[in-house]
């Protein structure tokens, strides 16, 4: 008898308890992408004017469409050269990573606060490299670990990783980025 009591309560539990998130979608809970920049030691830098006619970013409904970055050092200076001729592909990481710390900081400037980051929905990454290089998706991680290491499954998104000959100013990286926000 405690067995069949046992076996009904347990199944009770277990129509009753949730289930889990389908595939892709995002749990609710606590969000604090702030915090986790802080726990990464990741202080944003304040985001430079515009040097052309353009702005950092637009918003069209609930997405903000973000303009290309470029990785930029805290000195100031840029990440300039060839991913796979003058820099190596840990260095190109380390750039485009860079990158997303400038662009998680024009987020901020634009939203007043990360946790109203619905989602990262597109990112387009540009490579510099040679013809013949063919790893920028692996450069391009670095830019796509730091969204999921912030935001966690708002962080996942679609992306392109595509090489060209050259950038503005001769920049290793350029990403832009598509969000929604609330």
């Amino acid at each position: 008898m405690k067995q069949i009591l046992f076996a009904l309560c347990w199944l009770a539990a277990a129509c009753h308890a949730p289930s889990p998130a389908p595939e892709g979608t995002i749990a609710p809970g606590p969000f604090d992408p702030e915090a986790k920049l802080a726990a990464l030691g990741i202080t944003l830098p304040q985001p430079p004017t515009p040097v052309a006619n353009y702005v950092h970013a637009v918003r069209s409904g609930n997405l903000l469409f973000l303009a290309g970055k470029g990785p930029t050092r805290p000195d100031g200076g840029l990440v300039i050269g060839r991913v796979g001729v003058d820099l190596g592909i840990d260095a190109g990481y380390q750039a485009a990573r860079l990158v997303g710390i400038h662009q998680l900081a024009v987020l901020k400037a634009e939203l007043g606060s990360l946790a109203r980051v619905q989602r990262i929905v597109k990112v387009l990454g540009m490579v510099q490299c040679a013809p013949d290089f063919a790893q920028q998706p692996e450069v391009m991680n670095g830019y796509s670990d730091l969204m999921v290491e912030v935001f966690g499954e708002r962080g996942r998104h679609a992306r392109s990783a595509i090489g060209v000959s050259a950038l503005p100013r001769h920049m290793a990286v350029e990403v832009e980025m598509v969000v929604e926000v609330q």
